[in-house]
């Protein structure tokens, strides 16, 4: 599994447990909803931690808490 690959099933993961869509993610989060779309539908190939950081605000959840996961530790190398 790539990272960006990773982020996307951890939001959908995080939104799903608080029951939330992703436009209240994106509304909570002050983070425009296109930019929560474009992450999601696999458009934007690169979010940054800025971005991250915001969702994790929203969502009440440290940066840490979001990269705390199988997915995340199982991470193949992504040479560019």
């Amino acid at each position: 599994m790539r990272a960006q690959e990773a982020v996307v099933k951890r939001i959908i993961e995080l939104c799903s447990d608080r029951k939330i869509s992703y436009n209240h993610l994106a509304y909570i989060s002050a983070v425009p909803p296109s930019t929560v779309k474009n992450i999601l539908n696999g458009s934007s190939n690169n979010t940054g931690i800025v971005t991250i950081a915001k969702l994790c605000n929203g969502l009440g959840i440290t940066v840490t808490e979001f990269f705390e996961t199988e997915n995340f530790r199982e991470l193949e190398q992504e040479i560019m």
